[in-house]
């Protein structure tokens, strides 16, 4: 679902003033298809034979500048719109993250609390990368755990808390020598695991959760979970292999497992991300937000040796004005990037219905085009 960036633009140097006005709608979820936009995301587009791709500016004010280009299916004749849904992959993970920092907040849970002190009745064999692992070891992937399982053993007659405890029952049955903070390893199991950590703190579902601390406060109306569009209708983007051949089904179930939620099922327009988006940059800039500054400052800082904070990687570039945040997301069917710039107060969204290596070089260089179009 993630892959380190190494791609993207480094040597851009300029600043981007963020100063136009936000995006009007058009009507209720509607926003306006810029052609400047869709100008830019058009070559590459065609260079690299995605079905369709979309893109949006972002401020600490919303959404600034959004387009859309290209197909919902490949062979057919209906185009995307800026209002579709689009899934997001891994860039979940950040929004994870912060629900658990609005329940740090709330006093239900720590970022210290470790597996074993939720989960007190896990066995004695339990791997010490499960038992040991804090809330901040998972979320930062410094828990040793492996990246997945095999989600789809897992029952999903079973409601979804049952499955994700089913998920740490497994867990807890493999052989792991690793040890919390030996090293960086990239876990989705260690997202879904402290989404069960969070469910055990709460006696409620991560998707309520994420409903209830980060969807509704910031007005996020189109997001849910799993696959987009009415089965076997064109009425949203339809996922497509890596080789740009389209899948076979589309619709809700056209996805990971849902018990794989807290790393990575999420979908929604690009203006209700870019509220997400929006809400970190005020947040770490320490402009009135969902959540506290000092929060954010945890979500958006490395809390160990490394480059990978909360749900975001972490680097120094010169077009950000230093610290930039981002993170990619891949269900395999479709991609995004998010780049954020706090001290700049932007942030650039990238969506593909297609997933694979051309989808994410095609939005890595169309981010770049992006910042030397419109820095100033």
């Amino acid at each position: 679902m993630f892959k380190r960036f190494i791609i993207f633009v480094c040597l851009i140097i300029g600043a981007f003033s963020g100063h136009g006005q936000a995006v009007q709608a058009t009507g209720e979820g509607q926003v306006f298809n810029d052609p400047r936009m869709r100008e830019v995301l058009e070559p590459f587009l065609k260079k690299h034979k995605l079905p369709a791709m979309a893109a949006a500016i972002v401020t600490g004010q919303g959404l600034e500048i959004v387009g859309a280009v290209g197909l919902r299916k490949m062979g057919a004749d209906i185009p995307v719109t800026v209002d579709d849904l689009w899934h997001l992959g891994s860039d979940t993970k950040a929004m994870t993250a912060t629900m658990i920092g609005a329940l740090v907040e709330k006093g239900l849970i720590k970022w210290e609390t470790t597996v074993e002190e939720i989960f007190p009745d896990l066995p004695d064999t339990a791997p010490a990368a499960l038992k040991k692992s804090s809330l901040l070891h998972l979320l930062a992937h410094r828990s040793g755990l492996p990246r997945d399982i095999l989600w789809n053993t897992i029952p999903r007659t079973d409601s979804l808390r049952e499955q994700r405890w089913t998920v740490l029952k497994t867990a807890a049955q493999l052989k792991v020598k690793a040890k919390p903070t030996a090293g960086f390893l990239y876990s989705n199991l260690g997202y879904v695991i402290a989404g069960a950590m969070a469910e055990k703190a709460t006696d409620a579902v991560w998707e309520d959760l994420m409903k209830k601390l980060i969807f509704e406060p910031l007005g996020m109306s189109s997001v849910g979970f799993g696959g987009v569009g009415t089965p076997g209708e064109l009425d949203q983007p339809w996922g497509h292999h890596q080789n740009g051949k389209p899948v076979d089904i589309n619709g809700p179930d056209t996805d990971n497992p849902p018990v794989i939620g807290p790393a990575g099922t999420v979908h929604g327009r690009l203006s209700d991300w870019a509220k997400f988006i929006a809400d970190q940059l005020r947040g770490d800039r320490g402009e009135p937000a969902l959540l506290k500054p000092e929060t954010y400052r945890k979500l958006h800082t490395p809390p160990f040796p490394g480059d990978y904070a909360l749900g975001w990687e972490v680097a120094k570039r010169g077009w950000a004005g230093g610290i930039m945040l981002a993170h990619n997301g891949s269900n395999t069917m479709n991609f995004c990037w998010v780049f954020m710039a706090p001290a700049r107060n932007f942030a650039i969204l990238v969506v593909s219905n297609q997933g694979g290596e051309q989808a994410a070089k095609a939005c890595d260089k169309a981010a770049s085009a992006i910042i030397t179009r419109f820095r100033r």
